[in-house]
């Protein structure tokens, strides 16, 4: 938790440290759901929004967004975009779901080569709790996504760049790698999120073990968690607000690859509800094979109850756009300026 006083020399202190030269600008990047209110905006045609050039006027090093088109003209402006801020671009693109989608995955594979992406990014599932009513659907889709990887290995390896798949409230640390050992391609790993599996009831620290070995980038976050009726709250806080051990992540993973890029992910939104006291969260978790460990839900609500919010959780609901886009706003700037300051990115 910053102090008022660190608050304070953070709003003097962030005008010079966003505005260092892009060659000292470390391995700190943008995730698009960083900036979720200016994104929808941009949606609904309100106000337009660059996703590379926001984050360049951030001063980070590298930005995550969606591959636009595979026109040559595009690819030609969004690679000479990244080339002239020297920003690394993580890109987002549709998998193969069937044999017929494989020739256009492989034209937008070759584009995001092309743009000069360092790897691809892709979030696979929903929340398994709210996404899935029995074990059966759980199992149908996971499979699904499998056979997804399978088709688009081989493009990957033709093209010779890596796809990171997010730990996004799908699958326990334990099933991801377990997949990810099953595929053993220098081509698929793991986009690595420091928070989301602490709504599957998975301690921190045993989702970096077994997903780091796979990282290829991270989504960078905090979380800080509460108490609620049908279970505990789980959100996203300004880093170092929260009860993620950022720097043992950060230092264990950048000894692995200098070069990994870290893309901030402070969603400004209303906390997660993690109903674990409902039949309908454990639908998906009564597989007598691999059943959820009692003592990993133990260890989770202990975590709840012996860390409660020192300040209230981040909230936008009944806030004004312009008061969600001011609190965006600063929670990001906090975040950079504790990155900068804790963790050396």
């Amino acid at each position: 938790m910053m102090t008022r006083r660190e608050l304070l020399a953070a709003s003097f202190l962030a005008p010079t440290l966003l505005a260092r030269e892009t060659a000292k600008r470390g391995c700190l990047g943008g995730a698009p759901t960083s900036f979720t209110v200016r994104l929808r905006l941009a949606r609904s045609g309100e106000k337009p929004f660059d996703m590379v050039e926001h984050c360049h006027s951030l001063g980070l090093a590298g930005a995550e967004t969606i591959l636009p088109s595979t026109d040559p003209a595009v690819v030609r402006r969004l690679r000479t975009q990244a080339e002239t801020y020297n920003m690394k671009l993580i890109l987002n693109t549709r998998l193969p779901k069937q044999e017929g989608d494989v020739p256009q995955f492989d034209a937008a594979v070759a584009a995001c080569k092309d743009i000069g992406a360092i790897a691809l990014h892709a979030a696979m599932t929903d929340r398994r709790y709210e996404q899935f009513d029995s074990l059966e659907a759980f199992k149908a889709n996971f499979a699904q996504c499998q056979a997804s990887i399978a088709l688009a290995e081989p493009v990957l390896r033709k093209h010779r760049i890596k796809l990171a798949i997010e730990n996004h409230k799908g699958w326990r640390a334990s099933e991801q790698a377990a997949w990810m050992g099953r595929v053993s391609s220098e081509w698929v790993g793991v986009c690595y999120d420091f928070g989301n599996n602490l709504s599957l009831c998975e301690p921190p620290e045993e989702t970096f073990e077994l997903l780091s070995p796979y990282t290829i980038f991270c989504h960078l976050k905090d979380m800080a968690v509460a108490d609620y009726p049908d279970g505990f709250l789980l959100s996203e806080v300004p880093l170092g607000q929260g009860i993620i051990d950022l720097k043992q992540r950060v230092d264990a993973l950048r000894s692995k690859d200098p070069d990994m890029l870290f893309c901030l992910e402070m969603i400004t939104r209303d906390p997660l509800k993690i109903p674990v006291f409902t039949d309908k969260y454990w639908a998906t978790f009564n597989d007598p094979a691999a059943p959820l460990p009692a003592r990993d839900l133990a260890k989770v609500l202990e975590l709840v109850r012996k860390n409660p919010p020192k300040t209230p959780l981040p909230r936008t609901s009944g806030l004004t756009t312009e008061q969600q886009i001011k609190a965006e706003d600063d929670y990001n700037r906090q975040s950079i300026v504790y990155a900068r300051q804790n963790l050396n990115l």
